[in-house]
């Protein structure tokens, strides 16, 4: 009986001591032999003369950004990208990655079916409440510049374009404040 215990030791001991010279080696190779990784970054320090001035825009600094801006499409297609294309995808086709799981599917923003009226100030209601009953949940905890970004980059891609009074909407959005 202890010799068939002595064979199954020896096995499990051979595979350990196996394992910890490959894993000694292996990291030998990584940090002693293997290159690394070039990135090809080229960092620039800021600070430093000569440095390129790099444009920051910030949206809470735009009195109106209900008002069509180009800057505020541009930042409202960011937002777009990191909080809506993963249901209503990349294009606003609602063809999103998360969107095949969902019933209702999400609408396709570009075709512009909108249930919810037409329009940037229906366009900011369903940012602020959602729609009740479907998947699209409420952004109310945006700030309202950039629930306007948004809108404005929905607009931007819609073949249903609203045809909103400039007044109603500036109104509308004073009192959204």
């Amino acid at each position: 009986m202890s010799e068939s215990q002595d064979q199954y030791n020896r096995g499990g001991l051979y595979a350990f001591l196996f394992s910890m010279v490959f894993v000694f080696v292996f990291m030998f190779y990584l940090v002693g032999i293997h290159p690394g990784v070039d990135l090809d970054e080229k960092v620039i320090d800021p600070n430093q003369e000569g440095a390129p001035a790099v444009e920051v825009f910030d949206i809470q600094k735009v009195a109106e950004p209900w008002v069509e801006d180009e800057k505020v499409v541009e930042y409202g297609s960011k937002l777009y990208q990191i909080n809506c294309a993963l249901c209503h995808g990349d294009k606003g086709k609602g063809d999103g990655a998360a969107g095949a799981a969902l019933n209702p599917k999400p609408r396709d923003l570009v075709e512009g079916k909108w249930t919810q009226g037409i329009g940037k100030i229906a366009h900011f209601n369903v940012l602020t409440k959602g729609i009740p009953g479907t998947s699209m949940a409420a952004y109310s905890h945006f700030k309202p510049a950039d629930r306007w970004a948004l809108v404005q980059y929905i607009e931007s891609i819609t073949q249903n374009k609203g045809d909103d009074d400039p007044a109603k909407v500036a109104d509308f959005a004073k009192s959204a404040q």
